[in-house]
């Protein structure tokens, strides 16, 4: 089966930057020109780009709106935005402004009626962001942690026609210290929907395991790339012909 890979572009104060363990204070700026970083990433090969406000995260409301818009006016492929989306007039707004697939995190977490809500107007067009901590959920931008574990609170929305579920380690989150394989391989068989893998891909094996993985659990569905991408430890063409 072929994984679809989804170069990260993470918005902090306009520029595109990675964190270490989802601290703020722990940001690398590698870009101020997000337009141009998705159009790079657009001209590499990548069918998708994934996109977090930051910011938004913590504020819990949209701050970045002019860098996102910028993305958008750059690329003609799909891009999926999370951060700060917390009611069904911010998924609506995403979505008409050109947005192809929102992400609910702290939202689906604090109130899983939104995400059915939101699945059930907006078909396919709605991803789950579960990020935990030590297998629990976290939220509000990874700076609380639940008491929820990571697959109970994906099964709350087995049936709600979500298009995929985006699984992060936090603590592997820029680390590049590989995918925490163990962890997102019982999410895939706690459900049906596809999973999105994230946090810690360090190189091509990263990607070649998480390939294997998918044959014997095939709703593992594709990955998120990060800090390797942005430092050159990976390329984007030794990770898109590994799929």
């Amino acid at each position: 089966m072929k994984l679809t890979l989804y170069p990260a572009i993470d918005l902090k104060d306009g520029n595109c930057v990675r964190l270490l363990r989802g601290e703020m204070d722990q940001a690398t700026v590698f870009g101020t020109d997000p337009g141009a970083q998705a159009a790079a990433w657009q001209k590499a090969g990548f069918s998708w780009v994934h996109v977090v406000d930051l910011n938004g995260a913590f504020a819990g409301k949209t701050v970045n709106e002019d860098a996102v818009k910028s993305i958008l006016a750059n690329v003609s492929i799909p891009v999926q935005l999370g951060g700060g989306i917390r009611d069904i007039a911010g998924v609506e707004r995403w979505l008409a402004a050109g947005i192809s697939r929102v992400i609910l995190g702290s939202a689906a977490a604090k109130n899983p009626a939104l995400v059915h809500e939101a699945a059930k107007k907006f078909p396919g067009r709605v991803v789950v962001g579960i990020d935990a901590k030590g297998g629990m959920v976290a939220t509000e931008g990874w700076a609380e942690t639940s008491d929820i574990p990571a697959p109970e609170l994906a099964k709350r929305f087995e049936d709600a026609g979500i298009a995929a579920i985006i699984y992060t380690d936090i603590a592997r989150d820029g680390m590049k210290t590989g995918l925490n394989l163990a962890e997102t391989r019982a999410l895939a068989k706690a459900v049906n929907i596809p999973i999105i893998a994230s946090g810690g891909v360090a190189s091509v094996a990263d990607i070649v395991a998480l390939k294997q993985a998918a044959v014997t659990q095939p709703n593992l569905n594709g990955s998120i790339l990060g800090r390797a991408l942005y430092d050159g430890s990976l390329s984007p063409a030794e990770a898109l012909a590994a799929c």
